[in-house]
């Protein structure tokens, strides 16, 4: 990938610079197109799901489309840490505030590609035929786990974007479901493409486990928890499970370990661990952010993956653990069904004492272990990051940007 420094959209030569050019007519014809990509996300760190989404569907797609041009907008001075090919070019737009809705419309109403493809809810004012993708509506089912700022700006961009994309992809049934009866979008606008997960979550060596897992300061057997420490992940909920099986099963040797950097409003969460007499603790630990290369670490050492998230959009963790081989427990609601089907074993996560038992089945039941891993390794291999690129993203991208 190169940064694009020349004047006007790689491949063309008809620069435009009107704010009309930007929604005008565009070409029929079935030639290349210029895709503009809201990179941004793509860039930013540390990764959580949707910049692993934007990051790895970006990849996906310079591994498979040679033919069309795409420009990756990025607001800094630094070209994405991607491996990509001469096809993407990287536009280096430097802008303190307001980058996509001031900045990027006014990139775009200067410089319009065929199609702006926007991976993570956000089309700005000033945008040519779009196509966006909204993870999830997290904000609308739990809108005390966000700050009012915070959750009235999704909920005003996330309808607007809603709204003016051509297309609105998203990762699950659950997603689109939620769309359609929160904003009227209609179902025939909307994509459901299934996240993929990296090649690097497999099966690994115990060896090769039990070497990271002593780098990383982590001692199994462990119950294992992915995801930003926050009320939406149910992680309260989930100390409290773990401290009734501990008192249930006190001759039990695991731990629970919680893998994730702080977010807002995480205080129950130490309440929890903190609790007088509590048999939770001393035996949770909390790693804080792991890099991509120690998840699958932690995941192929982990004696189970406890995700009872209260809603995702997709639950990308979840996955994951499947594809190395760990068994999961994961909430009976959102979308979370649809990706582990029936590889993993899911609860309501508003009752504790289902988790509990959840947990103890999984702890004490190696045959059921055994199952779910082989389970898991076959459910893994229904999502692919070359499937959602391939059969899918691109598909819609070409037909919207074509003019469909």
């Amino acid at each position: 990938m190169v940064p694009e420094t020349e004047r006007g959209t790689p491949g063309r030569s008809d620069g435009r610079t009107s704010v009309l050019a930007v929604h005008g007519p565009r070409p029929t014809a079935r030639g290349p197109l210029a895709i503009g990509v809201d990179a941004s996300r793509a860039v930013a760190g540390p990764r959580t799901g949707t910049e692993q989404y934007s990051a790895q569907l970006l990849e996906a797609l310079g591994r498979l489309d040679r033919r069309n041009d795409y420009v990756l907008y990025v607001n800094g001075k630094a070209r994405p840490p991607l491996d990509l090919p001469a096809n993407f070019r990287a536009r280096l737009i430097p802008f303190p505030r307001l980058w996509t809705h001031a900045r990027l419309s006014l990139e775009l109403a200067a410089r319009a590609p065929d199609v702006l493809f926007v991976p993570a809810h956000v089309v700005p004012l000033v945008h040519p035929r779009s196509v966006v993708t909204v993870h999830g509506l997290e904000y609308r089912h739990f809108p005390e786990a966000y700050p009012r700022r915070t959750r009235h700006y999704l909920e005003w961009s996330t309808r607007w974007s809603a709204r003016a994309a051509r297309r609105v992809i998203v990762p699950s049934a659950a997603t689109a479901r939620d769309l359609t009866a929160v904003y009227g979008t209609p179902p025939g606008r909307i994509a459901v493409v299934p996240h993929g997960y990296h090649p690097r979550c497999r099966p690994l060596p115990p060896d090769a486990v039990a070497r990271g897992l002593a780098r990383l300061g982590i001692a199994p057997p462990y119950i294992l928890a992915v995801g930003t420490l926050q009320p939406r992940k149910n992680l309260a909920r989930l100390v409290d499970a773990f401290a009734a099986l501990a008192a249930r099963r006190p001759e039990l040797p695991h731990r629970l370990v919680l893998v994730g950097r702080r977010g807002w409003l995480d205080d129950p969460i130490f309440a929890a661990l903190q609790r007088p007499g509590s048999p939770a603790r001393g035996r949770v630990q909390i790693t804080g952010y792991l890099a991509d290369d120690d998840l699958p670490i932690v995941y192929n050492g982990a004696t189970a993956l406890a995700f009872p998230s209260l809603y995702e959009g997709f639950g990308l963790p979840a996955l994951e653990a499947l594809a190395c081989g760990t068994p999961v427990l994961t909430s009976d609601r959102s979308s979370l069904p649809e990706v582990v089907g029936d590889a993993g074993l899911t609860v309501d996560p508003l009752d504790t004492a289902a988790i509990t038992e959840g947990l103890e089945r999984l702890v004490l039941d190696a045959g059921l272990r055994q199952d779910l891993r082989e389970r898991g390794l076959e459910r893994a291999t229904r999502f692919s990051w070359e499937r959602a690129a391939a059969e899918r993203t691109l598909a819609v991208l070409e037909e919207v940007g074509h003019g469909g």
